[in-house]
């Protein structure tokens, strides 16, 4: 009550902003007028910004600029001058098929000048890092344009890499790499998502011509969401059922053309346009029906299983279960790309709400003072800068996600698909959750198109739910763990990977008080987010063996303990991704830089123990829930004086943000109008 009542104080004394009438009529006054002052005159770097954008960047800093450069120097990407200062971004008031168009048109553009050079063609980590560097960047101009060119490289062409075997490289993947065939990926169908061995498209072998026919059976088979299907693609990668000889061989891939050279849709296919959506709108996304389509024998991608001539059924992998996790285990690379590049759009997000709040105002504590910047408010920065802490966290756990990935084995994979589902989940409920605490610190200024935040929240919506339903991943996550759980059991030998080993130690004990130096200790946040995972698996393990002990089935049992399954996915998430920040601060060389990270790292992992699982599953008692909120308070405290400095060293260029970031009053200004 006190605090609402110095508000409501604060609130009339700056309406009033008076002395109490006197008989005497004098003329109004009026506050001085706004004027816009760059945040960098007031704001000290206490540390050496582009040393931390190569620790958070992490690689290809060089190739990122280019790009940069490469779009700001063309009018096909949109440049504008508001507030004296030259901005690109999409003009998302086109209609949609303008939109489409100018998306095209971009990527020719890049093509035409090098920009995809050997993404197909070359092999080796560096070709691979360079890839999700460029897909980083070109997110931030424009999610529509990442997608089609995810699309056209990781799906299709991805697709063709690791599905299909010399032949299928040598005549497809150079021209996938200059454009002159513009791939889709046609797995996804109106009745068939996130279950792809249920689809329903069905393929049969004609052995008398050495053809495979692909059926659309019924109005659900149609293929679905097929990104570049409505307009532009000329081939696509087919998901469907192999019949050989009346068996069902399970879900395979192949190879269709479903337009000429000319852009003719060619015989017995059918396309329809998936219309207007929330956002992604320079995405042609398109439904397609295939009526008794004839592709050739060499186009079944064949790396996990083959027909012969003759129409027998070869695979060297005989269980159907095994064949199918082989055969998607690859796949990954859709599940990475999306949670890496998603990391950006929260920093330029970020970017964007944090420089608007240092240099706009909103209401003076004391009359005649000047109103107060909006970040020097506790409560916009407990807004913004845990969030800030939560961006840089993602960035490191995103760089161990991608090592990981571009030194996969066979062996591997599973690790893959657990860690790439894990941060697609979070990293993508994170950024929009970021998006929309920006869109509500700027104001009224975050519904404008132009200043980027609002508009982002429909433009990346979408990645909650494709490559994976974001809760179907996390009980994935579940279901992996348990795994790792029995079979620790039954060996005997303890845990061994995915940053399991911790059960295999004494279980942690949180002390009854904490003080604020244990809080911000990184000792004790992985202690406690470690105790959180490993009483939820225990606990998820325990559950699933009561249902089944009462005679239900083991995916029945699953079912019924989703809730647990979703806070264990969640507590390995948060656990994977403190390890990461943790071993990233610990090799950093003493400085001013690794002591703001210190800060930055204290901050995120407060945050993680503040979450209500700690309450909910006795592992806090109430003081120390009490405790670890008022550090955090305190904590972005602290962190204030270095906001500038943190989101600076992102890195993006001034032009990729929005007019709300720079001198917003000059930017609205008449003769902006005018102009």
């Amino acid at each position: 009550m006190d605090r609402a009542f110095e508000r409501t104080k604060i609130l009339t004394d700056h309406l009033l902003q008076s002395s109490p009438p006197s008989p005497v009529q004098t003329s109004l006054s009026s506050n001085a007028c706004f004027n816009y002052t760059p945040p960098e005159l007031s704001e000290k770097y206490a540390f050496d910004t582009k040393e931390m954008r190569r620790l958070i960047d992490g690689h290809h800093l060089e190739v990122r600029d280019r790009l940069f450069g490469m779009m700001s120097q063309s009018k096909l990407f949109n440049p504008r001058v508001r507030g004296g200062k030259v901005f690109v971004s999409p003009d998302y008031n086109q209609p949609m098929e303008q939109q489409r168009e100018i998306t095209l048109k971009r990527i020719d553009y890049l093509f035409d000048r090098g920009a995809f050079k050997g993404w197909l063609t070359e092999q080796g980590e560096e070709i691979e890092l360079r890839k999700f560097a460029s897909f980083e960047v070109f997110g931030i101009f424009d999610h529509s344009m990442g997608t089609m060119l995810a699309v056209h490289f990781f799906l299709w062409g991805g697709a063709v890499q690791v599905f299909g075997t010399k032949h299928h490289h040598n005549k497809w993947l150079r021209d996938t790499e200059t454009h002159v065939v513009k791939g889709c990926f046609a797995m996804s169908e109106l009745g068939h998502g996130s279950n792809v061995r249920g689809v329903e498209t069905v393929t049969t072998y004609d052995s008398n011509t050495q053809e495979f026919v692909i059926t659309t059976p019924c109005e659900s088979a149609q293929k679905f969401w097929i990104g570049g299907a409505a307009n532009h693609a000329t081939h696509a990668i087919v998901f469907s059922q192999l019949n050989i000889n009346g068996s069902n061989q399970g879900v395979h891939a192949f190879i269709a053309q479903i337009r000429d050279a000319d852009g003719y849709l060619c015989p017995n296919v059918r396309i329809a346009d998936c219309g207007r959506k929330i956002g992604l709108n320079g995405v042609d996304n398109g439904r397609i029906w295939f009526d008794n389509v004839r592709v050739p024998r060499e186009n079944l991608l064949n790396s996990v299983a083959d027909v012969s001539a003759d129409g027998k059924y070869l695979s060297s992998i005989n269980d159907p279960d095994q064949r199918f996790a082989a055969f998607l285990a690859p796949l990954t690379i859709g599940r990475v790309s999306i949670a890496t590049s998603t990391v950006y759009i929260s920093k330029a997000g970020l970017t964007i709400a944090i420089r608007y709040a240092l240099t706009r105002r909103a209401f003076s504590l004391k009359p005649n003072e000047p109103e107060v910047l909006l970040l020097d408010y506790p409560s916009y920065q407990r807004r913004l800068l845990p969030l800030l802490a939560k961006t840089y966290a993602m960035s490191f756990a995103s760089h161990y996600l991608k090592k990981l990935f571009v030194k996969r084995t066979p062996q591997s994979y599973k690790t893959i698909h657990i860690f790439s589902s894990a941060f697609k989940a979070t990293f993508t409920w994170n950024n929009l959750h970021i998006l929309q605490e920006c869109r509500e610190a700027c104001g009224g200024q975050g519904l404008r198109t132009e200043n980027h935040v609002g508009q982002w929240k429909a433009e990346f919506d979408v990645q909650s739910t494709f490559e994976g339903d974001n809760n179907i991943l996390m009980q994935q996550i579940s279901k992996a763990l348990l795994a790792e759980y029995v079979a620790a059991k039954k060996r005997k030998k303890g845990f061994k990977g995915l940053g399991l080993e911790h059960m295999n130690k004494p279980c942690p004990v949180i002390p009854s008080q904490l003080t604020s130096t244990a809080l911000r200790s990184s000792q004790f946040q992985m202690k406690a987010l470690c105790l959180r995972e490993r009483d939820l698996l225990n606990r998820f393990a325990a559950e699933i063996s009561h249902y089944q002990a009462k005679g239900l089935s083991k995916e029945h049992a699953f079912n019924m303990s989703y809730q647990i399954a979703e806070d264990l996915g969640r507590a390995f998430t948060d656990r994977s991704i403190f390890q990461a920040f943790a071993e990233a601060e610990a090799t950093s060389a003493a400085s001013s830089l690794k002591d703001v990270l210190g800060m930055v790292r204290s901050l995120y992992g407060l945050i993680c123990v503040e979450d209500d699982s700690f309450l909910r599953y006795g592992y806090l008692s109430v003081e120390n829930a009490a405790a670890v909120r008022s550090e955090i308070t305190k904590v972005c405290g602290e962190l204030r004086p270095h906001a500038l400095a943190l989101v600076s060293s992102f890195g993006i260029p001034h032009a990729f943000l929005s007019p709300i970031a720079f001198n917003w009053i000059d930017a609205n200004s008449w003769s902006s109008i005018q102009q």
